[in-house]
């Protein structure tokens, strides 16, 4: 090795240290002012063009010497920085220098003079320069890439050295007045623009056998790297299983498997994860993987082995989310579980004989992530096998237990209390691709026992500070909320064997009683993991009592209540974000699964007026909880009882359950895009209940075993189950309803016929487009039941039609009643007003007067606070019982308002009011009400 390749190796050889992407300082641009000419005197005494015509002739004696004087002179001359105004050429120097190497060797150390002034920032003269020149200086340093084909060891790290440079500029030795430096990203910026990175990365092919040479690239990319645009160009030039296919070479220095594990680390972070992972799931790479890391696994001791050690884990749990990804056949897969079980499971492969795990936090955090890619290898299924081998169930459930004190201490506490959620986290996962080997450890009893120990009042104090820990400090809900998780995902394959033993075991009760200390225990600190401990133990109660009536009378009147608790909760929780709106899914899921079809149950829920509660959830309008609510209302419906209950249930404004559902209905239509006139009434008698969907989507032949649009949109919205809701109370009774609801009745009573005819017309669309001819009799059959769908759809347009006539008139003579009533009064009030003045006028009792003034005083500050004229609020009334003496000499005693001037019993003509009841689809007329003369009131003589 020669000297300057010994000097290269020792730098290569530094200690490592990851490259941040942070950016470099910024050094403001500022223009030049001076035009002093023996200031830029420095650039311009070199003909560049003159020294590139030189090194371009070939046919003349002693031209090598001339040339190699001239290249000097060009670097004496750009020995403080190279301006931007001359890169191109000096570059085009550069490139025409070691395009000579091969053949005249000599040309290497000019050329390697070149490229450290490539090191120095660039100079420009005007603020502009870095724009003007933006494209030159992108290609000359693309160029540097392309000189790494040269084959010169001295070059090679020079080029290195020269982009690594771009990271850690120096200022130039020598101030040079006339030319500000550029800016320090301007370099990594045209670096990006020209492609560097790719053409760096390609040239990893050339240097397999020279490790020295290759550490300098692998550090250039190391920095190259931090930039997204770089780490992009680079996958492209399929950098990523270049660097990885390799990372098990020969290296004493270490820094191979260090540099190259950094750049996948940036790869993976700032370009494409699906494109990297596709890269490196081949057998070469996926072998040097392995490789590693069993070596750093069983004979790296330093902090630095190991944390490198967890890193190419990292890499592989990514790669391992490729089913692709040849895991198994390179027997990584068997390594992993291996290496993830040794410590609870002991072996005697020869892989981890004589291997420890310390409590330090490296290997903390090896056996997390060995965990960690159980969870992504169990997803194969050809993994289950090596699963079942290699004990995995068994190592978790060591986990599933009373913390004790360990005979050898390996881990803290707090560590073993993170490891223990994790595995139970873990299991969670894999345990129900396992089911034989969950059952043969008695999975159920120790998840059970488990769960008694963490409502137990044991002084343990969990520390709460890990992800799985989180809501967990100072408490046992942490061991909890796993445990539940667990159970959940057991009870949720509907294994007979599985939920058979649990049922045996005592679980409903032992869920009910948990779930009871949970609403005693309540904190805002827990709440959120409270509610997730709840709604979890709802969701695992359905999953048993579901489909077996002996296990919902297990369930019992004491799991109603705590449905029922849970119904009662402020509504304005729903909107806090914590968990609420889980527990209510869960609550009505428990409803369907765990009440219906048990009558006692379903007696003791409308005893309890549960019917009311789930009208008055229905009522706040949650779109999301709507369809399941109407889904338990219409099981509801099938028990006898509901109908009084649902019949007599008000909400605000006295609004009854019918009305409401038909208000929903409406609502429901408004959002589908049905076509309504402003009325409600159909528009389209042959499309009635179309939606807009339904009009875009174009009908399509289907096989028979396949829904139609039609069919799809009975499942997809809510109208048939308000429909079957309305049906199952009785369409001719319904209570609390307005004129518009009636219309909108008429539509939901004929809802079967609608969707029946649609769906034959849906029918009748693809035999045409199917080009089918059906028989003459089929053909009839078809156009007439066509035809009396329409039918049918203009018959309820007809009634709606009637109704909203005879709503219309009702309202004219309404309006008509009132305009009586107002013109009475005022009427009234005017002729009160002048038997006032009359009276004013003819008495003549000063102390009559007085009180008459004080009345009408009283009256107009009455009018100026009620802000309405005198003569609405002061009334010939208000001199009742007063005495008085006219001229005459008679005796008047004012009673009341005479009965001539409020107008009697004839003025309030009283119109009967028509009721629009359905019978049998026809209005019904009603007789008008008769109205009760109102007594006759004394007149005065």
């Amino acid at each position: 090795m020669s000297t300057a390749e010994a000097a290269a190796t020792a730098e290569a050889r530094e200690p490592g240290t990851r490259i941040k992407s942070s950016s470099p300082r910024q050094i403001p641009a500022v223009g030049v002012v001076t035009q002093d000419e023996e200031a830029q005197g420095v650039f311009t005494s070199m003909d560049l063009n003159r020294v590139i015509k030189l090194l371009e002739e070939t046919e003349k004696d002693d031209l090598e010497e001339k040339q190699l004087k001239s290249v000097k002179k060009v670097v004496q001359c750009y020995q403080n920085g190279l301006p931007l105004r001359d890169l191109a050429q000096i570059f085009k120097i550069l490139n025409l220098c070691a395009g000579k190497i091969k053949k005249q060797p000599h040309f290497i150390e000019p050329a390697y003079n070149i490229l450290k002034l490539c090191g120095l920032p660039f100079l420009k003269k005007k603020v502009s320069d870095e724009i003007t020149y933006a494209e030159d200086t992108a290609n000359s340093i693309a160029l540097l890439g392309d000189l790494m084909k040269v084959p010169s060891s001295e070059l090679r790290i020079q080029i290195c050295k020269c982009i690594i440079d771009f990271y850690h500029a120096e200022p130039p030795k020598q101030h040079i007045p006339g030319y500000q430096q550029a800016s320090s990203l301007y370099k990594i910026k045209m670096a990006e623009v020209g492609g560097l990175a790719k053409t760096m990365a390609q040239s990893l092919a050339l240097l397999e056998n020279q490790l020295v040479e290759k550490l300098w690239v692998l550090k250039a990319l190391q920095h190259l790297s931090t930039s997204e645009v770089n780490c992009t160009l680079m996958v492209k030039a399929q950098a990523a299983s270049g660097i990885c296919a390799h990372l098990d070479d020969p290296d004493p220095s270490g820094q191979l498997l260090f540099r190259s594990s950094e750049i996948l680390w940036n790869l993976l972070e700032k370009s494409s994860k699906e494109e990297i992972i596709q890269q490196l799931s081949n057998l070469e790479c996926v072998l040097a993987l392995k490789e590693v890391f069993k070596n750093l696994l069983t004979r790296g001791f330093s902090h630095y082995d190991r944390q490198l050690r967890n890193d190419i884990l990292v890499i592989t749990t990514i790669i391992a989310q490729n089913p692709g990804a040849p895991m198994i056949e390179c027997g990584f897969t068997r390594d992993l579980i291996l290496f993830a079980t040794f410590n609870e499971v002991k072996s005697q492969n020869p892989l981890v004989k004589g291997l420890k795990l310390s409590n330090s936090y490296e290997d903390f955090e090896l056996k997390k992530l060995l965990f960690n890619i159980i969870v992504i290898l169990c997803k194969d299924l050809s993994t289950i096998q090596l699963l079942i081998d290699g004990k995995v169930i068994l190592a978790l459930f060591s986990y599933v237990k009373k913390p004790e004190k360990q005979k050898i201490i390996e881990w803290s506490a707090a560590q073993y209390e993170e490891l223990q959620l994790h595995a139970i986290a873990t299991l969670s996962s894999v345990a129900p691709f396992l089911t034989e080997e969950y059952m043969l450890c008695q999975g159920n009893a120790r998840v059970l026992a488990f769960l008694e120990w963490c409502e137990s009042e044991d002084s343990f104090f969990s520390h709460g500070n890990s992800f799985h820990g989180t809501g967990g400090r100072g408490n046992k809900f942490a061991q909890m909320r796993y445990s539940l998780r667990l159970l959940r995902a057991m009870v949720y394959l509907e294994n007979e064997t599985i939920n058979k033993d649990l049922c045996e075991k005592g679980t409903v009760q032992q869920l009910l009683g948990i779930f009871k200390n949970t609403i005693s225990k309540y904190n805002d600190k827990e709440e959120a993991i409270l509610l997730e401990i709840q709604s979890d133990i709802l969701l695992i109660l359905s999953g048993l009592c579901e489909h077996h009536i002996p296990r919902k009378e297990i369930f019992g009147t004491e799991g109603v209540d705590i449905i029922l608790h849970v119904m009662k909760t402020d509504p304005k929780k729903l909107q806090t974000g914590l968990g609420y709106n889980v527990l209510l899914f869960s609550t009505l899921d428990s409803i369907w699964c765990c009440i219906l079809g048990c009558y006692p149950l379903e007696d003791y829920f409308l005893e309890k007026e549960g019917i009311f509660l789930l009208l008055d959830l229905l009522a706040l309008n949650p779109q999301k909880f709507c369809n399941l609510i109407l889904g338990i209302m219409v099981e509801f419906c099938d028990n006898p009882k509901t109908a009084a209950h649902v019949n007599a249930w008000r909400g605000k404004k006295d609004q009854t359950a019918a009305s409401l559902l038909i208000k929903l209905w409406r609502k429901e239509e408004k959002e589908l895009g049905v076509k309504r006139d402003k009325h409600g009434k159909i528009i389209d008698t042959k499309k009635p209940l179309f939606t807009s969907f339904q009009e875009k989507q174009k009908i399509t032949p289907l096989p028979a075993n396949c829904p139609t649009i039609a069919v799809m949109d009975v499942a997809e919205n809510i109208r048939a189950k308000i429909y079957a809701v309305l049906g199952k109370l009785d369409f001719e009774n319904l209570p609390g309803l307005s004129a518009e609801d009636f219309v909108t009745l008429c539509i939901i009573h004929r809802y079967l016929d609608f969707k029946t005819g649609e769906i034959w017309n849906e029918i009748y669309e693809e035999i045409k487009l199917e080009k089918l001819r059906p028989v003459t009799m089929d053909k009839n059959i078809l156009e007439s039941i066509t035809t009396a769908s329409e039918n049918i759809g203009k018959m309820v347009a007809s009634l709606q039609s009637e109704m909203i006539e005879s709503q219309a008139c009702q309202d004219v003579q309404n309006e008509q009643k009132v305009y009586t009533k107002i013109q009475a009064t005022h009427k009234q009030r005017e002729l009160a007003n002048k038997s006032w003045e009359n009276f004013l006028a003819r008495t003549s009792n000063a102390k009559t007067l007085k009180k008459a003034k004080r009345l009408q005083e009283k009256a107009i500050e009455s009018s100026r606070r009620s802000k309405q004229p005198p003569n609405a609020v002061f009334h010939w009334t208000d001199i009742k019982g007063l005495n008085t003496t006219v001229p005459s000499g008679r005796v008047v005693t004012v009673e009341s308002t005479p009965a001539r001037l409020v107008g009697g019993p004839l003025a309030d003509t009283d119109i009967a009011l028509k009721k629009l009841p359905i019978r049998g689809g026809a209005l019904q007329r009603v007789k008008a009400v008769k109205t009760v003369d109102e007594p006759k009131k004394s007149v005065p003589t």
